[in-house]
């Protein structure tokens, strides 16, 4: 995919491990990591006075990514890495938080296995001045770790996953917090999509996990609401199956107008190609929840992409001529510290972009809070107010009743394109 995996191979080394065995980061993930707690000496604008070169260095504060590292198709990790190590080190330039300490960022492995995620909690929640931690795309991960979250008191700032229950998880205080979409939302901008194509009758293909159930919930209820849809077959699926085409031709037998897959990279991919491989007449529109986005799809799918009807639901582009003074300030810190100038060179922007806006807005809060302590963030972060970041202008990004800082407003459909990138479908 030319420019925008090497942009993959570059920032991180899938398979490295470290000697305690569930994190996953290459050697210059490390560099950078330490280059961020000098960050100040890189990006400073003017001479720093006498006084605070001979000043000891603030102690840092630390935030955690609880990450799928060990994925080897995923990008979303990385995009999500780029994101919050970009916002750190525009914060740490300004002088970082509360009075000068500097943001660090830890990383632990998950693998995708909800039991690594909740030791990974484990130890996020043992380090001193850890002020939240940052979830990954996978939600069966993160919905696993909600009772240690709470338990710890710690705070998830959720970068990715999608499942509804993630937020709506009926703890108070609630130590959740969302900068996604969520699947009821999802689910609502697919099935707008294929009404505006003139589709009525849609077939489901879903994941065999507490993903792929929150997903059944939603198009229930949608439907509950919307008689003029029919869903005429659902079809589950493991993770690691290694076709799909059974299920996809049942859903087609059940007179089906178009498919909502509910997949990530792998399993989208192989039904692609397989689908691909059909006579056009069989070759029905798929329209996609937007797992295939956090990981290396295209390259996976191959030329077979570019012969079907496949759409995505996204939430932002750095294509689209919008925002753009926030993304010349991105493009300016994320081009020093990872080449990364242009759209084209973002992989899995979504994950990036939220990102992003999240540690910008917890620096917020912290510094409204006063303190590291995580029970006083948490209640600060639903008083943040006026915040223009990356993905739009945030007039409270969370409240005590609403812990989601996106809207229904805020998806649209895109498409992949052959190098990967990923494109609005205007209305």
């Amino acid at each position: 995919m030319g420019q925008r995996q090497s942009t993959h191979l570059r920032f991180t080394a899938k398979n490295s491990s470290s000697a305690e065995g569930n994190e996953a980061i290459s050697p210059s993930l490390r560099v950078l990591l330490c280059i961020l707690s000098v960050i100040t000496l890189v990006f400073s604008v003017g001479p720093t006075p006498p006084v605070l070169a001979a000043a000891a260095p603030a102690r840092p504060v630390f935030v955690g990514f609880d990450a799928e590292q060990g994925h080897l198709t995923s990008t979303s990790d990385e995009a999500i890495s780029i994101g919050i190590l970009t916002a750190m080190a525009e914060i740490n330039t300004r002088g970082g938080v509360l009075d000068g300490r500097p943001l660090q960022l830890i990383i632990k492995d998950n693998r995708s296995v909800p039991a690594r995620g909740i030791e990974n909690i484990r130890k996020f929640a043992a380090i001193p001045d850890l002020l939240a931690v940052v979830g990954g795309k996978f939600s069966p991960v993160i919905l696993e770790e909600i009772p240690l979250l709470h338990e710890t008191k710690m705070i998830m700032l959720d970068a990715w996953g999608a499942a509804d229950g993630i937020i709506d998880n009926d703890h108070n205080p609630n130590y959740c917090f969302r900068l996604s979409l969520r699947d009821s939302w999802a689910i609502e901008t697919m099935i707008t999509h294929a009404q505006k194509k003139g589709l009525s009758k849609l077939g489901v293909l879903f994941p065999t996990t507490s993903w792929g159930r929150s997903n059944d919930q939603a198009i229930r209820h949608y439907v509950s609401l919307h008689p003029e849809i029919t869903i005429t077959q659902s079809q589950w699926y493991h993770w690691g199956d290694q076709s799909l085409l059974d299920h996809y031709q049942l859903v087609l037998g059940s007179g089906a107008e178009a498919v909502l897959l509910i997949a990530n990279e792998a399993e989208g991919s192989i039904l692609v190609k397989e689908v691909a491989a059909l006579p056009p007449e069989q070759r029905f529109p798929i329209i996609s929840h937007w797992g295939v986005s956090g990981g290396n799809f295209v390259t996976m799918a191959g030329k077979a992409i570019e012969e079907l009807d496949f759409s995505v639901v996204q939430t932002f582009s750095f294509f689209d001529q919008r925002r753009e003074e926030q993304k010349r300030t991105f493009y300016k810190t994320a081009g020093l510290l990872f080449q990364i100038h242009g759209p084209e060179d973002v992989v899995s922007p979504v994950g990036a972009a939220q990102a992003y806006d999240l540690i910008h807005i917890l620096a917020l809060a912290v510094n409204r809070a006063g303190t590291t302590d995580r029970a006083k963030i948490r209640a600060a972060l639903e008083q943040v107010t006026k915040y223009d970041g990356l993905i739009k202008f945030y007039q409270q990004p969370f409240s005590p009743e609403r812990h989601e800082a996106l809207a229904p407003k805020d998806l649209f459909m895109g498409t992949f394109r052959m190098d990967g990138s990923i494109h609005r479908i205007e209305p």
